[in-house]
């Protein structure tokens, strides 16, 4: 998909964990500065729509979790919604158009269980 849902003052989407360092799920270095990053950051890829062509990068998103707690993350990479199944994006299927992919220190910040791979939040721009 090249499109996403609306972005709003609490914009519903699944996090999923990802892993931005070289070698990870990640796939290639991040779309905004060509580099990796290391999982204690805390950074996310957004789909395809709502990384809308890079004007998102180094900004920062709100995430909120259901438990009450949310953090500030920055920006660095697109979750393709429209390309996979290649070696740029580690043989994964292409992102759905709902998705905010977060860093280990993301998950963790939020206090989430990262063996869960999927949970509902919500996120807006800070």
């Amino acid at each position: 998909y090249s499109c996403s849902p609306p972005i709003t003052a609490s914009t519903p989407a699944v996090l999923t964990l990802n892993d931005f360092r070289k070698g990870g799920d990640g796939g290639a270095e991040s779309s905004c500065d060509n580099k990796f990053h290391e999982n204690w950051e805390l950074i996310v890829a957004l789909s395809t729509g709502w990384f809308d062509n890079s004007s998102r990068c180094f900004k920062k998103i709100r995430i909120r979790a259901s438990n009450g707690r949310s953090v500030e993350a920055k920006v660095v990479d697109e979750c393709d919604s429209m390309h996979g199944c290649d070696k740029e994006h580690s043989y994964q299927r292409p992102c759905d158009n709902n998705i905010v992919d977060g860093s280990s220190a993301v998950w963790n910040a939020l206090g989430l269980n990262k063996d869960l791979g999927r949970v509902n939040i919500n996120w807006s721009m800070v």
